[in-house]
Order: structure tokens, then sequence, then C-alpha cells
């Protein structure tokens, strides 16, 4: 059981310029509270008593915010990294590597998740390395993709064929012992290249699945979840919030 979340929630989110003018996207309203409140609820509710919160754009906002929004009981810790301006998520692994000591959770700062999702990804069977993915219809070229068979991960990209797609991931993984030490090392690896600092993280699950390493998928079909990348998914991200909120309200929570 995973006893820790590590959150990439350092960047500014420009592609949501003006709403990200003076607050990173973690912090956008959804329904009273930010997305970086929902995660952390998701979390302490499906048991995860720790999180790390990686920030950078106005870290002392999100400082200041997290003392007010953290779960009673967990503890939830920030660390700030210095090169969010330069260095994409790739580097946000390199710069928490000594957070990642399995069993882990990594989460995206920008993806919505209730907390039937947390538990979904933690009663997956055994992995190294476990994928949450969903299916639907069709796929964009802005979505992370993937390429599975059973639960078995083969491949995981932008820019895989789309004829072969299964699913998308939505940005949350859980790591055991090993899965973790070998993620690290491969981002270690990575972030010694020319092009390092400018790699997605899944790069390197995606190396690590062609490799040899025990890299599975999770499939939460049919739940509520969703990605604040642009302002239509505000909206989208406000009506599941208010929506959960509303559950909340009538169950006195």
């Amino acid at each position: 059981m995973p006893q820790k979340a590590v959150i990439l929630s350092a960047g500014q989110g420009s592609r949501l310029l003006p709403h990200t003018q003076d607050r990173p996207k973690c912090l956008l309203d959804l329904a009273g509270q930010p997305i970086l409140g929902w995660q952390l609820k998701a979390l302490a509710e499906a048991g995860v008593p720790e999180a790390v919160v990686v920030t950078g754009f106005q870290t002392e906002l999100v400082e200041e915010t997290l003392a007010a929004i953290a779960p009673p009981g967990m503890r939830v810790r920030s660390f700030f990294n210095p090169f969010y301006k330069v260095a994409d998520n790739l580097g946000t692994c390199w710069m928490v590597r000594h957070e990642l000591i399995g069993p882990v959770l990594t989460l995206n700062g920008d993806t919505l998740i209730s907390p039937a999702i947390v538990r979904q990804l933690l009663e997956a069977p055994p992995a190294d390395i476990t994928v949450t993915i969903d299916r639907k219809p069709s796929y964009d070229e802005d979505d992370m993709k993937v390429i599975s068979e059973g639960d078995r991960l083969y491949a995981i990209g932008k820019k895989l064929l789309m004829d072969e797609v299964t699913g998308e991931s939505i940005g949350f993984l859980r790591y055991s012992e090993r899965g973790a030490a070998a993620f690290v090392a491969e981002v270690e690896r990575r972030m010694r290249t020319v092009d390092g600092a400018k790699l997605w993280y899944l790069s390197a699950i995606n190396s690590l699945a062609s490799s040899g390493t025990d890299v599975r998928v999770a499939s939460i079909e049919g739940q509520d979840w969703a990605e604040l990348d642009y302002p239509a998914d505000l909206e989208k991200c406000r009506e599941i919030a208010a929506r959960w909120q509303a559950g909340r309200d009538s169950a006195g929570r």
C-alpha cells in the first residue's frame, strides 16, 4: 500500500491564461476549492496518509493555500522546484527522486480525480508500475495515449498510431519498490542526455515498458475525471466538482 503521493504542480498553466495570470492552475477555483484541494481529499479519503506537492510558479501562494486545505490527519509537505520554467516534468521527477521510494504514487497537478479512482488504482493487481487509463471512442493529438494488451502496457506517448491505441493515461501512476527504483534510474539516465530537461516523465515509462519492466494499466472507464489544460477544460472541471460538492453537502460532509 503506497504511503505517499507526489503531486507534480510546479507549472503555471500558460494555456489557461488569463486565468493563471497570478495563480497556478492547481489553485483555480472549482466549486469552492482548488483542484489541488480535491486531489488531497481524494487521496486522504482513499487512505493515502502523506502527500508531497511539488511547487514552482507562485510557490508562496501554493504553500499558503496548502496550510488551509490539508485534510485532517494527512501529512502534506511542499517541495520547491526552482527549474520549473526551463524543464519539463521529467526534470521535476528528477528533482524529487529522493521522494520516489516505493511503494509510491505520482499524480499530475492538473488531473481532477475522485476517491473511487484512487481506490481503483490502489486495488489494482500487483505490478512494478501501474498506469491509470481511461478508454473512449476516439483520441486526439494532445491525449497521452497508450497501447496495451489485456492489462500489459507496451507503449505510451502522444504520437502513437491511432489504430493501435487502446486508452489514454490520466496522469496517475502507482509504483512498487522495484518499479520506483527502475523509474528513478531511467529518469536519471534521461536527464544526462542533451534533451533530458525537455522530456515528459512518461517517456521514461515508455522506455521501461519496452525493455521488460512489468508495466500494467488499470482502467477507470466510466468514472468522472478531467484534465485541466485549456479554458474549455475549466468549465468541465467545475461541472464535475459542483456535482461532487452537491453530493458531499447532501451527505453532510
